[in-house]
């Protein structure tokens, strides 16, 4: 199955908050307003993921902060149906937001519900480390939430891939 991902229009609203009621039912899924409220910031960038037949079937945000000597980024969202789970989608819709992130620098951050193994070995996986617990994040379910920061890498910095001399 190969899935396309491209930006996130007003029309994704719907589909999208069928995706969260699915996913995060305990943890006040957003609606399609709340999509429409993030898109509406020039600062968010939010992107879906589409199935040959055009439907929805990921979504991913984040919001570019800061500015100047101080941009960071911090992952809104990201969320796959559970029936295309497991295909390197989330991983895709990950890669996505760290390539906005690094054209706005600094470091990135996100919350994952400290339950979510899955989710947790893929942050880790693309360099994202655990800060810290927030206790009772999730409302309404009161579940836990680690804070993870993944920093600028310096290639990113440069826009340069270092590669090994021989000595």
């Amino acid at each position: 199955m190969s899935a396309a991902i491209v930006a996130m229009t007003a029309a994704d609203a719907g589909r999208c908050a069928e995706l969260e009621a699915i996913l995060f039912p305990g943890d006040g899924p957003w609606s399609a307003e709340a999509f429409h409220s993030e898109l509406a910031h020039a600062y968010n960038h939010y992107f879906v993921a589409r199935d040959e037949s055009g439907t929805a079937i990921g979504y991913a945000g984040i919001a570019l902060l800061g500015g100047g000597s101080d941009p960071e980024s911090e992952v809104h969202t990201i969320g796959v149906d559970p029936v295309h789970q497991r295909r390197g989608l989330g991983s895709r819709l990950l890669d996505e937001l760290l390539r906005v992130a690094e054209t706005h620098g600094g470091p990135v951050f996100l919350e994952v519900r400290t339950d979510n193994e899955s989710a947790i070995a893929l942050y880790r996986r693309e360099g994202f480390e655990i800060l810290g617990t927030r206790r009772n994040y999730y409302q309404p379910s009161g579940a836990d939430a680690y804070t993870m920061r993944r920093e600028r890498r310096a290639s990113e910095a440069t826009g340069t891939v270092t590669k090994e001399q021989p000595a």
